[in-house]
């Protein structure tokens, strides 16, 4: 069984939420992880605050340093979590539940973890 990645992206990451509306999107969040749990196939995960974020970005003359998460993307990443999973199809249905996609424009990048040891 490989690891999965599910990345968040919000392309509405700078609209502001009421305390409602996050304490909601929150039960609905551990609520997914939970089934997901459920089956023995979560692993870790966290979310992304933008508070304290900074972008280091390559230029011409060196590094240069952003305050703020957001740099040239319009989207932000909102935090990730890592499951297990027998095959990328497996995780893309995890993905599928994810309260994210509530949020028009909003995606969850699936990616497959490469193991320490050099393989894939």
């Amino acid at each position: 069984m490989d690891e999965f990645i599910l990345i968040f992206r919000h392309e509405d990451g700078m609209k502001v939420a009421s305390p409602e509306q996050i304490q909601a999107w929150m039960k609905q969040t551990m609520d997914w992880i939970g089934g997901i749990a459920a089956q023995n196939k979560f692993v870790s995960g966290n979310g992304l605050p933008f508070e304290n974020a900074r972008v280091v970005k390559a230029t011409d003359t060196g590094p240069v340093v952003i305050n703020g998460p957001f740099g040239d993307i319009k989207e932000t990443l909102g935090g990730y979590i890592i499951v297990k999973a027998e095959s990328v199809e497996e995780a893309v249905e995890f993905a599928k539940g994810s309260p994210v996609l509530q949020g028009e424009g909003n995606s969850v990048e699936v990616r497959k973890i490469a193991r320490g040891d050099g393989t894939h």
